[in-house]
């Protein structure tokens, strides 16, 4: 069994960017700059978002951080992704979800240019991607196919399930398998809640990716010897002995699924830094013009 270690993974792409980064800047060229809009206080979206800043100084990019109180109103944060489109010095950007229930989510996603998407939400990246076309990918899923292609893992002809269907993360990366590319070309599996046999489709399984958003959910009886199981799920549960009451664990009953893979992602330490990092290729996508040129 091999641990897919998505921190070290991190931190080696990070360094290729900052020494794409360097380059441009000693040429003149001002450094990629990525902003993020945080509504509210949520404790794991201002946790993640602390990452991606952080990230940003690692990798040479400048960062800007947009905090607004959870009151305010779908009209004052739809003008501040306008500002954001409109402005040059800033080369994508993400508005950081969940976002308040009075804000309709959908709404701010199409208002964001689809060339500043470094996220891959607006319907314009994501129907490029299923199209096969250079779009940017979600980041999530961007991701989980880095981990796989520089870990040499090939899913060529192999069964994949997927569990999980959303936008961000379950139905993208079942497409994305199934792409007739490195890594892809595998057959995908897509189960949901409503799957009534989940149990006998993992264990048919090659490669498992589990985002379901439910502890522990997958457990050694539905994984076949010698599976890849990726675990995107990240979810606090109490726990006594820590300082801050909790601690974090995945979808994936680690302890007991790993003995049975060949290769698996830790919760923390996995997909999490990973997905961080896409942000990064995307914005130095979106500063380098590859997806959209600029006219």
């Amino acid at each position: 069994m091999e641990i897919i270690n998505g921190k070290e993974l991190a931190v080696t792409i990070k360094a290729e960017l900052k020494a794409k980064v360097d380059k441009a800047v000693a040429t003149g060229r001002r450094a990629p700059h990525l902003a993020a809009v945080l509504i509210g206080d949520h404790p794991a979206s201002r946790s993640y978002v602390t990452n991606k800043v952080r990230s940003c100084t690692e990798a040479g990019f400048k960062s800007t951080l947009i905090q607004r109180p959870a009151e305010i109103s779908q009209e004052a944060l739809l003008q501040i992704v306008h500002d954001l489109n409109d402005n040059p010095e800033i080369d994508g950007f993400i508005v950081q979800l969940p976002l308040p229930e009075h804000i309709h989510e959908m709404d701010i996603t199409l208002a964001i240019n689809p060339a500043k998407d470094v996220d891959g939400f607006h319907p314009m990246n994501l129907g490029l991607m299923t199209l096969g076309l250079p779009s940017y990918l979600p980041a999530t899923p961007m991701g989980i196919m880095q981990m796989l292609e520089r870990y040499n893992i090939d899913i060529r002809g192999k069964n994949c399930c997927v569990i999980g269907r959303s936008n961000i993360v379950g139905t993208p990366i079942s497409i994305l398998l199934s792409r007739k590319a490195t890594p892809g070309d595998a057959t995908v599996m897509l189960c949901h809640s409503r799957t009534p046999n989940i149990k006998e489709m993992a264990l048919k399984a090659d490669v498992l990716v589990v985002a379901l958003g439910r502890p522990n959910f997958l457990t050694a009886d539905m994984v076949k010897d010698g599976a890849v199981v990726i675990d995107v799920g990240i979810n606090r549960v109490e726990d006594a002995s820590k300082k801050n009451g909790f601690r974090l664990v995945g979808d994936v009953d680690y302890d007991n699924v790993a003995p049975k893979c060949s290769y698996i992602t830790p919760v923390p330490g996995g997909v999490g830094p990973m997905t961080v990092t896409s942000l990064l290729i995307n914005t130095w996508k979106a500063y380098t013009g590859e997806i959209y040129p600029a006219k």
